[in-house]
């Protein structure tokens, strides 16, 4: 029972954020949305197709029925499930159907709900694999350890500037890391234009700490990619961090494992 309402309240904590930033739902209506979306996250089967599309990256209805090792059909069925709860969403390309997580907010969700799954953070013991649990990508952003590392490492430089809170995990960038970010080379104006929140801290699943999400986290992804200082494994969540980038991440006073 207490599992349950850790469950509820995750998902309603994350739902609240979600819409308020939005200003379309109506908060009387969260009750029946938190059932609702509970009961379609809550099949195992669903709860595999929605972790596979982790990586950002867009599958087809057979991939995905392969991942979850249930028939074409069957996982037709649970795809139009998850489409109606605005979970995934679909790009038809002539014969193909391709899925994809609808959003960053649905995976800082599933980021949040494997991370309570995982237990009290007392007895927490991560059994995620080691490349994994070193640096993978959360939908658009970085995540484990290198990640948590990153923001960190972004707070004792004092180049994010909290607001609110402590517990709302939102931030702006101080001057100072206006200019830093600035001179690694991120396009501020457009990052801040982007229809998202700019930059909070996402509950890092392996590591119960968080690490940085929003639409700069999303910039420092792209960023990492084309300078080669990461490189992504092939139908996998895991990020491999260069020589490059190791060198670069040192020069930011970050330790790559």
């Amino acid at each position: 029972m207490q599992a349950r309402e850790a469950i509820c309240h995750t998902l309603a904590v994350v739902m609240l954020q979600h819409f308020v930033y939005r200003e379309t739902m109506d908060v009387a209506d969260t009750d029946a949305g938190i059932a609702g979306l509970a009961a379609v996250i809550g099949d195992g089967t669903r709860a595999r197709i929605l972790l596979s599309l982790m990586d950002g990256r867009a599958r087809t209805g057979i991939e995905l029925a392969a991942v979850a090792d249930v028939g074409p059909s069957t996982a037709s069925v649970h795809l139009h499930r998850l489409e109606g709860a605005r979970l995934v969403s679909v790009r038809r390309q002539g014969k193909h159907h391709y899925y994809s997580l609808a959003g960053a907010e649905v995976a800082r969700l599933l980021e949040r709900l494997a991370a309570l799954a995982g237990g009290s953070s007392g007895s927490f013991a991560c059994r995620a694999p080691k490349h994994l649990r070193a640096a993978r990508t959360c939908y658009d952003h970085i995540a484990g350890s290198v990640g948590v590392a990153l923001l960190e490492r972004f707070h004792a430089l004092g180049w994010l500037r909290p607001l609110g809170s402590p517990s709302d995990a939102t931030y702006d960038l101080s001057p100072g890391g206006t200019r830093a970010f600035g001179s690694m080379g991120l396009e501020l104006d457009a990052v801040r234009a982007a229809r998202r929140r700019f930059a909070f801290g996402c509950l890092d699943w392996t590591e119960r700490r968080h690490h940085l999400g929003g639409a700069l986290g999303a910039a420092l992804l792209l960023l990492a990619r084309r300078r080669k200082w990461i490189r992504q494994d092939l139908d996998s969540r895991a990020l491999r961090v260069t020589e490059l980038g190791r060198r670069e991440l040192a020069r930011l006073g970050v330790d790559t494992p």
